[in-house]
């Protein structure tokens, strides 16, 4: 059985942006900027952003949009040195329940094609494959899988590990 590491899950404020970005640059090829997360903070009506906490550190991260009646996963990250610790999984379902909080019945989004861990996890959470999007990625002109999850479950909370602070 995998260590499972307790997370606080939170909104994402302008305060946290130094830990996410040094998280975002160890982890993508071409990584959000600040200005690209505070737009997003700031001046999005329809974005949601959310870190998840181990102590006093971030550890993770994630957006969504939620426009009518879905959510849309802008991005997902875990600090390298704490993946596979449960804490992707965690912070998925909080945003199951809180995408069913704001009127949502579905989420989609997209991951590379050669990111099979993530397809992983999102499979083992109910993500089915629902496309491809041709060169979505301008680094490498990498393909994008579509993946959607068309029921989002109970009620939360789904995890005893995950406190929940909204």
């Amino acid at each position: 059985m995998k260590n499972i590491m307790q997370v606080t899950i939170s909104e994402m404020t302008l305060d946290d942006l130094d830990e996410v970005l040094a998280i975002e640059n160890q982890s993508y090829p071409t990584p959000w900027s600040r200005r690209a997360f505070e737009s997003e903070l700031k001046h999005n009506l329809y974005a949601h952003y959310f870190v998840a906490r181990h102590e006093e550190e971030i550890v993770g991260y994630f957006g969504m949009w939620v426009i009518l009646d879905e959510a849309h996963i802008t991005n997902i990250c875990v600090n390298p040195k704490y993946r596979r610790q449960g804490i992707g999984e965690q912070m998925l379902r909080f945003a199951f329940d809180k995408a069913k909080e704001l009127g949502a019945s579905q989420m989609t989004l997209e991951v590379r094609v050669s990111n099979h861990a993530a397809q992983n996890l999102y499979r083992k959470l109910g993500f089915e494959e629902r496309g491809i999007r041709k060169g979505y990625y301008t680094d490498n002109n990498e393909d994008a899988l579509i993946m959607t999850k068309d029921d989002l479950g109970p009620g939360r909370p789904q995890s005893e590990q995950v406190k929940w602070m909204l």
